[in-house]
């Protein structure tokens, strides 16, 4: 299976071979052991480093892919940059954004992606000259990735957190929603209870005045009958009376 390595805007050497088949049937027979199926052997450093490359290889690790069961290496270049390279590396960034189709604003991974491979350009570029300021440059780097991700972390987490308050809320509403009809359903069965306890009320107020009525005119006319019996009482006594005193 063909692997060729991803286009880069990181200036690279040519492409090594470092073992075939062959070479790894080779090497199992004369060490007697055998490798997991399609495992790689380790890259082996090119011979003769010098300080430069060695911290160039660090910083950007060589790339390797396997290509018709051969294995090829391929290192980050050591020759120095050119004010035309610069101006070579701006083009190509600006060609890669545009075929890409690469946003210019907001989050983009293919902006992102392109402008980290031009910062490791740039690495290469200054270590090369100054392995110190190459270094620097690597820290630096290296902590804006770290500001990034974990801006990345807090922007997913404050999304996860939305999301959760959003159900909650959608949950929250749908039950007080239910709560809210059940309250009605209730109000409304007071209401009737009201009104029926109202008309209760109603009639038995009626019933009482009436009963008040019915009593006060009994009342009134037993005042009425007793005054009459009693006027008449009186004047019989009065008529036995007054015959003795003459």
């Amino acid at each position: 299976m063909t692997i060729p390595p991803l286009h880069s805007l990181v200036k690279y050497d040519n492409p090594v071979l470092v073992s075939t088949t062959k070479d790894k049937s080779k090497s199992k027979d004369k060490l007697g052991k055998t490798t997991k199926k399609g495992a790689l052997p380790p890259v082996e450093q090119k011979p003769g480093l010098t300080q430069t490359e060695d911290i160039l290889n660090s910083i950007l690790p060589p790339r390797e892919w396997t290509e018709d069961g051969q294995l090829w290496v391929q290192y980050v270049s050591s020759t120095p940059a050119t004010r035309l390279d610069v101006i070579n590396l701006q083009e190509k960034l600006d060609q890669q954004l545009q075929q890409r189709q690469a946003r210019e604003t907001g989050i983009c991974p293919v902006r992102e992606e392109l402008y980290a491979q031009c910062f490791d350009e740039l690495i290469r570029q200054v270590t090369i000259n100054c392995a110190e300021r190459g270094l620097l440059l690597l820290r630096v780097r290296d902590e804006m990735r770290m500001t990034i991700m974990a801006y990345q972390t807090l922007y997913e987490s404050s999304v996860a957190f939305g999301m959760r308050k959003a159900l909650q809320t959608e949950q929250g509403k749908t039950d007080m929603e239910a709560r809210i009809q059940g309250l009605e359903s209730e109000l409304k069965e007071l209401e009737r209870q009201l009104a029926e306890w109202k008309a209760k009320c109603d009639a038995t107020e009626k019933r009482e005045t009436e009963r008040r009525q019915l009593e006060d005119k009994r009342h009134a006319e037993e005042i009425s009958f007793l005054t009459k019996t009693n006027k008449q009482l009186n004047d019989q006594l009065n008529s036995y009376i007054t015959p003795g005193k003459k």
